[in-house]
């Protein structure tokens, strides 16, 4: 049932096996395999990937039920050995809609469980996963994935901060070459190099040092500072965000360490795969 699901989550073999940390041709075997006690094709199958029949989408309902129940007798027997907490960095936005829809579903599920928040700051993209500080990270990649298994929750276009005098917030978008006079934010010294890249656009900048988002709002209203934002939030009037037409969208994504078999992560990355779903 696992095999299943994650094929039609994925909706490619390929991307399903690297989710499961395997290969693919015992992934393949499995699959005709459970076709073949359905009596049924479960998906349907084509170059760029699959598609769930009739029958396929029945049975994903019923295996999503399945595996919430397996979990579910798992973290019963865990809160028996006082093993029932699960600790979640959050980077960034907490009023995100998807983290509220999660928390909500999260409750419901596991209302014995005690969740425990880290809040973190944008030094860390991994909230802490790689100190052990949290058993599940709600953030937002690139970053550095050695050693953590991540999967994308949802993609959001990426603007330019700007304080609202700046010539260039009137324009309706703007690329990233129209920016290289300006002076970016900046991480501290040992922040993850990828991550780092990807909100300075790909290129080395020079600027201020800064290490959570109200200190970035700060520099721009001060300073005129730029930096790079996901599109959506909301922002004081003295600030406006540009679109950027040609900077690659920030994925927001559930990350925790590789190999970890926690039914209570297991049951969070299903729960926040869905409530993040568009």
């Amino acid at each position: 049932m696992r095999y299943f699901v994650a094929v039609a989550e994925e909706r490619h073999f390929g991307r399903a096996a690297a989710r499961l940390h395997m290969s693919q041709p015992p992934l393949s075997r499995a699959i005709k395999q459970l076709e073949a006690e359905c009596g049924a094709l479960l998906f349907t199958r084509s170059p760029s990937g699959v598609t769930l029949t009739t029958v396929g989408a029945v049975l994903l309902d019923e295996a999503r039920a399945l595996l919430d129940h397996a979990d579910r007798v798992r973290v019963r027997v865990g809160a028996a050995v006082g093993l029932a907490n699960l600790t979640v960095g959050i980077l960034g936005d907490g009023t995100d809609p998807g983290v509220s829809r999660l928390a909500a579903a999260y409750r419901r599920q596991h209302p014995g469980i005690d969740i425990r928040i880290r809040d973190t700051d944008l030094t860390d993209p991994t909230c802490g996963l790689r100190a052990g500080l949290v058993d599940v990270a709600l953030t937002r990649a690139p970053f550095d994935e050695t050693a953590l298994t991540v999967r994308a929750l949802r993609s959001d276009p990426v603007g330019v901060v700007l304080r609202a005098d700046d010539p260039l917030a009137r324009r309706d978008e703007l690329r990233l070459a129209e920016l290289d006079d300006r002076r970016w934010f900046q991480f501290p010294p040992g922040t993850d190099a990828v991550w780092q890249s990807y909100w300075n656009g790909g290129r080395r900048r020079e600027g201020p040092v800064v290490r959570a988002v109200q200190e970035c709002l700060q520099a721009v209203l001060w300073n005129g500072t730029v930096g790079l934002a996901p599109l959506g939030h909301d922002l004081p009037s003295e600030l406006a965000v540009v679109p950027l037409t040609d900077m690659a969208p920030s994925r927001v994504v559930a990350a925790w360490n590789k190999g970890d078999a926690n039914p209570l992560i297991r049951s969070f990355i299903r729960m926040a795969t869905a409530a993040y779903r568009p």
